[in-house]
C-alpha cells in the first residue's frame, strides 16, 4: 500500500513509544518543522500532538477544535502549534502527514482537516491509499506527485526525527495530548469546557 521506507519510518516511531514515560511540564512552542497558527505573541501558546490515524484526535479535530480555534486563534488570544505524532497505523498516519506538507504549508491544516474528516471512511473501506489520494488531488498534487511525496526520504527522515523528539524530549504517550503555556491539561477525549477553563488559567 506504501512504502517500506515508509513503513520502517513508522516502525521506528512506535518502537520509540514503547519507550517513553511521563514527566512534569511539557513544550510550550514550535519547534523546527511544527506547524502553527495564530498570533506569536499571543500570552497563551497551546500545542496539540495529534495522529492523522487517531479516533480521538479526529473527533477532537472535528468537533471541539473549529469552535476552540474561533474563539482563541483566529482573535489572536492564542498561538497554537500542532505537533504529529504516530500512533496505529503508523504507515498511515506518517502518510497523512507527508501529503498535508507536500500540499504546501498554507495548505497543511485544510489538508489535515480534510484528512480527520475522512478517517473513519478509510478505516471502513480500507482504502487508505484511494482517500488519501482523493485529499492530496483536492490540494492540488497530481497522483505522480502524491508517490513521490510518500517516497520522499527527506520529508520521513524528518518526520521521524519529529516523532523522536515528541516521545523522547516532550514524553508524550497519547493522542490528543494538549498543553497550554507548558503544562499538560488534556489528553485522549478533550471537551470544550476542559479548554476554556484551561485558557482561563494560563490567561491570568
Amino acid at each position: 500500500m506504501f512504502s517500506r521506507r515508509l513503513m520502517i519510518v513508522a516502525a521506528a516511531a512506535a518502537s520509540l513509544a514503547l519507550a517513553a514515560c511521563n514527566k512534569a511540564g511539557g513544550p510550550t512552542g514550535p519547534t523546527q518543522g511544527d506547524m502553527s497558527m495564530g498570533n506569536p505573541a499571543a500570552k497563551v501558546k497551546v500545542v496539540e500532538y495529534a495522529s492523522a490515524s487517531c479516533p480521538h484526535c479526529a473527533r477532537f479535530n472535528n468537533d471541539v477544535f473549529p469552535g476552540f480555534k474561533a474563539k482563541y486563534v483566529d482573535t489572536g488570544k492564542v498561538y497554537y502549534t500542532f505537533k504529529e505524532y504516530l500512533t496505529p497505523p503508523e504507515n498511515v498516519a506518517a502518510a497523512g502527514f507527508l501529503v498535508a506538507r507536500c500540499a504546501g504549508k498554507d495548505r497543511y491544516f485544510t489538508v489535515l482537516d480534510a484528512i480527520f474528516h475522512s478517517q473513519q471512511e478509510m478505516f471502513q473501506t480500507g482504502d487508505f491509499r484511494g482517500v488519501l489520494l482523493r485529499i492530496a488531488e483536492s490540494a492540488g498534487l497530481t497522483e505522480p506527485q502524491f508517490n513521490a511525496c510518500l517516497n520522499d526520504e527527506a520529508a520521513m527522515k524528518a518526520l521521524n526525527e519529529r516523532v523522536s523528539r515528541a516521545v523522547q524530549q516532550d514524553k508524550v504517550t497519547g493522542t490528543p495530548t494538549l498543553f497550554f503555556n507548558g503544562k499538560k491539561i488534556a489528553e485522549g477525549e478533550v471537551t470544550a469546557a476542559q479548554l476554556d477553563q484551561a485558557y482561563t488559567e494560563a490567561a491570568k
